[in-house]
């Protein structure tokens, strides 16, 4: 049986589909994660890299994703960490998936600190304020509704994307744009789980399970 490695955390909070069994369920990944996975296996599986350590500890390196590449191992990325490795190692074989990804790989400006966020240390990993890509596909549905305007849309935009990432929380951003006039926020922002993007990325990638596919190994 092949083995399959998911290195996750934050990502896969209000996730509403079970992992697979036969996944082994690793923490976000860090610096040295992945090679000292591949050197407790002979044989090479796959990797399916979610999250990843940003600023606590080392963030995970692209000479371990590369050896383990070279050694056979196929290698995914999505989500977060994940999505930024497969974007900048697509060249060297790492595979991405999903919305969030293509985002890293269609536009050069689009900066890690869109998928940063502060979660608790310890499994489950809970979420504690909220990624900048998240927070722009909502405020991205407030324009296209008419909720907001262009203006308001863009004020916000900048506002919150030149915070520092542990400070964009729901709850700022519902008094942001109560102050705006927009008098259901705080509402919305109690549903806010249709927008996160990482998540969605995440479920429909274990539902294709496409590293299981015959054209992933070619």
């Amino acid at each position: 049986m092949m083995n399959v490695h998911l290195f996750v955390g934050p990502s896969a909070t209000g996730m509403t589909v079970p992992i697979p069994d036969g996944i082994e369920v690793h923490p976000p990944a860090r610096r040295e994660s992945i090679r000292r996975l591949t050197a407790q296996h002979s044989t090479p599986g796959v990797i399916l890299l979610a999250d990843g350590t940003f600023h606590s500890y080392p963030a995970v390196g692209h000479r371990e994703l590369r050896e383990a590449l070279e050694s056979g191992w196929q290698v995914w990325g999505l989500c977060s960490m994940g999505a930024i490795r497969a974007a900048e190692m697509q060249p060297l074989g790492m595979r991405g998936y999903g919305t969030v990804f293509r985002k890293f790989a269609e536009d050069p400006e689009f900066a890690d600190d869109e998928v940063a966020l502060v979660h608790g240390l310890e499994p489950p990993f809970l979420p504690v304020s909220e990624p900048m890509v998240h927070i722009r596909a909502y405020l991205g549905h407030l324009g296209v509704t008419g909720a907001l305007s262009a203006e308001q849309v863009d004020l916000t935009l900048d506002r919150f994307k030149n915070r520092w990432y542990a400070e964009r929380t729901l709850p700022a951003l519902a008094r942001h744009l109560t102050d705006l006039g927009h008098e259901t926020a705080l509402a919305e922002v109690r549903a806010f789980g249709r927008f996160r993007l990482k998540t969605h990325d995440l479920e429909s990638f274990l539902v294709a399970r496409p590293w299981t596919l015959k054209e992933a190994h070619a």
